[in-house]
């Protein structure tokens, strides 16, 4: 907004750290609810660097302090890749800026007006919160969503809430949010999702992870314990019932209805098709039957939380059903990039040792035993780097024909760490020698996974173009 005499008065936000799926999805919700955004990261990749750009947010290369006099905002909301020593959080602290973390910032302009639905757990949550926002959409309640990926069904991975097809004059009161587990900033040490205070709270799971921040898994129960202190006491939390972790956590305190998913006293898994379609029972009742061709159990019981948690809001269960048969997964959740020669390659998120199991086993249900899987994996997450989970890595592996790991970036002997794979195993310090031995071994028929949580330097182009020849 400008004033009459010239002053731009749109309150101007900018971002130090946009480039990660959780503040580059702030940064999106931001400019749609009128804020002036800009912002600033490095490394940047897809999918948030062409949804940035398509939304025209301007991001300063680096985190040097004179971007400040050339992005001079209101507010400065700052990011947990943002540390002590950066020189932009040394000037923003030195000359008594303004500044917030992004949770913050977003319960206190977004989700106080909402109805929060969250989805938490070691696991599943981009793909979970996917499911249920679609669910919400599909039944005309246009929710709100922030979630750690792009859902295929809408495109972006964050929006404010549109207008219901129940109420064309209104605004859904509906926000679904992944709800991360991780810290929330340098001068916050808590979960995010302390800050979201949601009406329905879905938890997946639990499983030790981000050893970067938590000390075991008992420091990482006390955050969840802290999430279910701010549950009302009116609402629902769905909960993974074959999760021991999540059981603990309960037994620390609630206050809220629990709906089980997972086991026969709640919402189970029935039959299973040869597509992978199954039945939805409750307490052992048949509700629904969802027709699809996601793979893997994992994925079924996602959809079993989203189903519980949109009936939380009035969805029916057949309706959440046949919206799951139309949903599209997540971008960089097996997705296939291509395929040359009979060789199909696969982008997955997968990072940390369970996902890693699930996502090879689930691809060996789909291929079956006959065909060849590679697995190429780059241990780029924070826990990895630190080499506290590499002892669980061969067994999460063992399911795969090859496997190639890049060793760049990791203070950790990876050849000594997945040695129990034997000659199926190849490591390789660069990224070019790692293509060069994929494609030599490569044969028609085959199936390529390459898991990472980053861009692993664009190596799912690269095996393509090699693999033309």
């Amino acid at each position: 907004m400008v004033t009459a005499t010239g002053m731009n008065t749109t309150p101007h936000i900018h971002i130090i750290g946009i480039g990660g799926t959780f503040m580059g999805g702030v940064a999106a919700i931001a400019q749609e609810a009128g804020f002036r955004v800009s912002g600033c990261d490095t490394k940047m990749y897809p999918p948030m660097s062409t949804q940035l750009e398509a939304l025209g947010i301007e991001v300063v290369e680096g985190f040097e302090a004179a971007q400040l006099d050339s992005c001079a905002a209101d507010v400065y909301v700052i990011g947990n890749v943002a540390r002590r020593g950066l020189p932009v959080v040394e000037a923003i602290l030195n000359r008594g800026l303004n500044y917030i973390s992004g949770p913050q910032w977003l319960a206190e302009n977004v989700l106080h007006r909402h109805w929060v639905l969250a989805v938490a757990g070691t696991h599943g949550k981009t793909t979970t919160a996917s499911m249920l926002a679609w669910v919400l959409e599909d039944a005309g309640l246009a929710p709100g969503f922030l979630i750690g990926g792009v859902p295929q069904n809408f495109a972006v991975s964050a929006r404010l809430p549109q207008a219901p097809a129940q109420d064309k004059a209104s605004r859904s009161p509906f926000f679904v949010i992944e709800a991360d587990e991780y810290d929330t900033a340098f001068f916050d040490k808590r979960s995010k999702f302390v800050h979201y205070r949601p009406r329905t709270c879905v938890l997946n799971n639990l499983e030790f992870d981000h050893a970067d921040i938590f000390a075991n898994l008992a420091a990482i129960q006390t955050q969840f314990h802290h999430l279910l202190r701010t549950v009302p006491g009116d609402c629902l939390i769905v909960s993974n019932g074959r999760e021991a972790a999540l059981a603990e956590v309960l037994a620390q305190g609630c206050w809220t209805p629990v709906a089980p998913f997972g086991i026969a006293e709640g919402w189970q898994v029935g039959a299973v098709d040869a597509a992978g379609g199954f039945e939805v029972l409750l307490h052992g009742e048949p509700v629904g039957q969802v027709a699809w061709d996601l793979l893997g159990e994992h994925n079924r019981l996602n959809a079993l939380a989203a189903i519980a948690a949109a009936r939380h809001v009035g969805v029916s269960v057949q309706a959440a059903c046949a919206a799951l048969g139309r949903f599209k997964n997540v971008k960089r959740r097996m997705e296939i990039r291509g395929e040359v020669n009979g060789i199909t390659v696969y982008d997955d998120f997968a990072h940390h040792p369970t996902a890693i199991a699930t996502t090879v086993a689930g691809l060996r249900q789909k291929v079956g035993a006959d065909t060849r899987i590679m697995a190429v994996l780059e241990p780029r997450s924070n826990t990895m780097k630190l080499g506290a989970m590499k002892a669980a890595l061969p067994e999460s592996l063992a399911g795969a024909d090859k496997v190639f790991c890049y060793a760049g970036g990791v203070d950790w002997d990876v050849q000594a760490a997945l040695s129990p794979l034997g000659a199926k195993l190849h490591v390789a310090q660069q990224l070019d020698e790692l293509v060069a031995a994929i494609v030599a071994q490569a044969q028609p028929g085959d199936q390529i996974v390459v898991m990472s949580n980053g861009g692993f330097g664009g190596i799912h182009q690269q095996l393509l173009t090699a693999l033309k020849g």
